[in-house]
């Protein structure tokens, strides 16, 4: 009967998992017996299980004894498929350390199984996969003693494995890290400076090696911090282990001789990496060739595999403005992927670079300057490949992509030879008029027009768009223009970027009818239209370099509708413009507006005259839109804010469900006094539940017609909606009748339709009054009107001469009173001198 191979159920996702090679001795009946590797470490508690016996059910475990000396061989294991609990329970400890660190790494569920559970779950592996197994090549080579030096290619081969393939995320830490921060606090309480007892009491209850990695290093980055004052020769360097942690503090080597030997403690391999960094005192550009390197980080051996490290860079940063040092964990240096650790270390000696294709010392220099954002936030570099950008025609580009939503803004300076020269690693806002921001769906791209000749510094920012933070500096360019591009003045945009902003979607806004380029505006006029997903109200700023504030704002007309906020555009001189669209939900009238879109207009053309512009004091509601909906206003005849009119007069129509009391008004920019009030060219109808506005414009120019109703009984006359008037009739329209409080709801005006009538001059009225028993036209003499079968009032009236007014006046009910309802103006000849 063929044997039944049964191994232990562990997780081994590392390269030092037992193989079974070819060679390897068959041993007794159906057993195989798997060579040891030697061991690594020189400590019999962290002894290694590098092989094991499988035997059929009959057959009896066999335990060698370990040699005598100083160094403890790997065991032989022999694991029986019929073994009895007690004999895999006794010797439960032989596969700890691989229970212990792969633990973490299991889902949750399989966590919750007891030590003693899962001592006793096997699983049967077929004798073909062991074979297939046994022919493939060995990943793990022999290590020598600490005091050697192992070439990191040497021991761990095949695929390499990442940072996450360790652990997902830091959380899983946060037992060890707590610990070790509580543990810290009352070392430095008690003033212990021995390492042997400060790595005994931080790695209490570390379960793996991963885990006492972990704490040393966070202990390292809370506890010591970087000697500034040593750094700039203002004191003696410390860097012994017990100099650094009595003193707290320490440059580089301290920072790395001490991660050395705390480690050293646990029997983690570490090295000590001396090379170049991008830290303090880089000069961007410099070549670094046949210079001394000036940094030194580590590297430990995992599982088989060497990571890097550097606990120097993850205590915090160096501000030299005030030659202080800023303490900041930052948890990107440990076991940091090779891939993105090269772009700020490059080792002395190429192999420490750890990656497949080692780089030159050169690709390093050119390489852009990354801080730890850049890669938390899950940013890449699509444009420029190195930090040095020439303009071409005046123009820089530099793009890069994100897999999350972020928020970007930039900093352009004059050029400075230090690449961390005290500026502020945060940024709230962007205050630089020389370039273009976009951000789209996946992308930011910044185009950069520097405003003169010389070379600049310009730093990029971002956080993720769910933050609410400061945006964190994450790459830096220099920036050569030997040439500017003669260019106008591009106003600031405070709001980061252009185009719809990464919040619009969360704001509200669904799309736009612009891209986030440059848009040039054609005539003088410029429509923005923007969709939405829910209704919002909006306000619109309009930003020229010389356009005056108060102009500015008779720019602007803006649209409200429940899914599309319209913001009308007048460009009065050339140039660039900023227009910016704030918004907030149309109901939380206690909420902020928030910036969604950003739009650079250019407008080298035509440009409106100043008196084409909007007329002052528009609503921010212009044409029909939420607001009227809500009240029960409907059917509009013109559903825009914008009415153009050729000969001076429109009637605008809509419906009154809800049969409020309306109120209208007309105006315009008072730069002369007219002979007629303004108001008299205004006229307005009501029929059951339609209503008609009439205008009849006494000039060519912009009006402003605006709707009032009361929404409550009793209650004051509320803005529904403006309409925006453009009148292009050079000949004056005439005026209305002067209309009284008795014409009220269901009136009619059919002719005449003017309110100034000719002298000497016949003319036919034609008037509807509900409930009338009596109409008459009153001047000279009394003219009274009669019925007709479709119930109008009408009748023909003497203008008269000399007359300057004729009445219409109405009696109803059993009343005999007459009750003005409007008036006629009669016009006047000139008389001869």
């Amino acid at each position: 009967m063929s044997a039944e191979v049964a191994i232990q159920k562990f997780s081994f996702p590392f390269s030092c998992t037992a193989r079974c090679p070819q060679q390897d001795e068959v041993t007794q009946k159906q057993c195989i017996k798997v060579k040891p590797l030697d061991p690594i470490l020189s400590k019999p508690s962290l002894a290694t299980v590098v092989g094991a016996l499988v035997h059929n059910e009959n057959q009896a475990q066999e335990y060698p004894k370990p040699p005598p000396g100083g160094d403890m061989a790997a065991p032989q294991v022999l694991v029986c498929t019929g073994a009895s609990q007690s004999a895999l329970l006794s010797r439960r400890n032989v596969f700890e350390n691989l229970t212990e660190e792969s633990e973490d790494q299991r889902p949750v569920a399989k966590r919750q199984l007891s030590s003693e559970s899962a001592a006793r779950t096997v699983t049967v592996v077929k004798k073909s996969a062991v074979r297939k197994e046994a022919e493939e090549p060995k990943h793990l080579k022999q290590k020598g003693h600490l005091g050697q030096r192992v070439a990191p290619f040497t021991v761990a081969a095949g695929k390499r494995r990442h940072r996450k393939d360790l652990f997902t995320n830091s959380e899983v830490f946060h037992r060890v890290d707590s610990h070790v921060i509580r543990a810290g606090a009352e070392l430095k309480e008690k003033c212990v400076y021995d390492v042997k007892r400060i790595v005994q009491s931080i790695t209490q209850g570390a379960r793996n090696e991963l885990e006492r990695l972990r704490a040393i290093w966070v202990w390292l980055c809370h506890n010591i911090e970087y000697d500034v004052s040593g750094y700039l020769g203002h004191s003696e360097k410390l860097s012994s282990p017990e100099e650094v942690i009595a003193a707290g503090r320490g440059v580089c080597c301290g920072y790395s001789n001490l991660c050395t030997e705390m480690c050293r403690e646990v029997g983690i391999e570490c090295r000590e990496v001396p090379g170049h960094s991008k830290g303090i005192g880089h000069r961007q550009g410099q070549s670094l060739k046949n210079v001394k390197s000036d940094h030194l980080w580590n590297a430990v051996l995992l599982r088989g595999q060497w990571f890097l490290l550097d606990a120097c860079w993850g205590a915090g940063r160096v501000d030299m403005e005030h030659e202080s040092f800023v303490k900041r964990f930052d948890d990107f240096y440990f076991l940091t992927d090779p891939e993105e650790f090269i772009d700020s270390h490059f080792p002395d000696e190429e192999k420490w670079q750890l990656l497949d294709k080692p780089i030159p010392l050169e690709e390093f220099e050119r390489r852009v300057f990354k801080t730890s954002a850049f890669f938390t936030m899950g940013l890449r570099l699509i444009q420029p490949h190195y930090f040095h950008i020439v303009t071409d025609d005046g123009e820089a580009n530099m793009s890069l992509g994100f897999s999350r939503p972020v928020i970007f803004t930039y900093e352009i300076t004059q050029h400075q030879d230090l690449l961390h020269c005290g500026v502020s690693e945060q940024k709230e806002s962007s205050n630089s008029s020389f370039g273009l921001l976009t951000v789209s769906h996946r992308s930011m791209n910044l185009q950069l027009l520097p405003p003169a000749t010389g070379t600049y510094d310009v730093k990029v920012f971002a956080r993720p768009e769910t933050a609410t933070t400061a945006l964190m500096w994450v790459c830096s360019f220099t920036v050569e223009c030997p040439i500017p591009r003669a260019t106008e003045e591009i106003p600031e945009n405070p709001f980061l970027s252009w185009g719809l902003q990464p919040t619009a979607e969360s704001l509200g806004v669904a799309g736009s009818n612009q891209s986030s380029e440059v848009t040039e505006v054609e005539e003088g006029i410029f429509e923005l239209a923007l969709k939405t997903s829910r209704p919002l109200m909006v306000l619109c700023e309009l930003v020229h370099p010389e356009l005056d504030a108060a102009v500015a704002k008779r720019c602007l007309a803006t649209q409200i509708q429940p899914n599309l906020l319209t913001c009308h555009v007048l460009c009065p001189l050339r140039g660039f413009y900023r227009l910016s669209v704030f918004v907030r939900d149309y109901e939380k009238t206690e909420v902020k507006f928030h910036n969604a879109v950003n739009v650079l207009l250019h407008c080298k053309g035509k440009v409106i005259s100043p008196d084409e512009l909007f007329p002052p004091n528009l609503s921010s509601s212009c044409g029909p839109g939420t607001r009227t909906l809500e009240a029960g206003l409907s059917k509009f005849s013109h559903t825009t804010a914008l009415v153009s009119t050729q000969q001076g007069k429109c009637n605008i129509t809509f419906h009154n469900q809800r049969d409020l009391e309306l109120h209208s008004v007309i105006s315009r920019e008072e730069n002369k006094t007219a002979a007629i009030p303004l108001s008299r060219h205004l006229f307005c109808t009501y029929t059951d539940s339609k209503v008609t506005v009439s205008v009849s414009l006494p000039d060519a120019g912009m009006y402003r017609l605006g709707l009032y109703a009361k929404t409550t009984p009793g209650g004051d006359f509320n803005p529904m909606c403006d309409f925006v008037l453009r009148n292009s009739c050079d000949q004056p329209g005439l005026p209305f009748p002067c209309v009284y409080s008795a014409w009220r709801k269901g009136c009619v005006l059919f002719e005449p339709r003017v309110g100034l009538l000719e002298p000497h001059s016949w003319i036919r009225f034609r008037v509807r009054i509900p409930g009338a028993q009596k109409v008459s036209m009153v001047g000279e003499t009394q003219t009274d009107l009669k019925m007709n079968k479709s119930r109008v009032w009408e009748g023909e009236v003497f203008s008269g001469n000399g007359l300057r007014q004729l009445k219409l006046a109405a009696s109803s009910g059993e009343s005999s009173d007459m009750a003005v309802l409007m008036t006629f103006d009669i016009k006047q000849l000139e008389r001869e001198v």
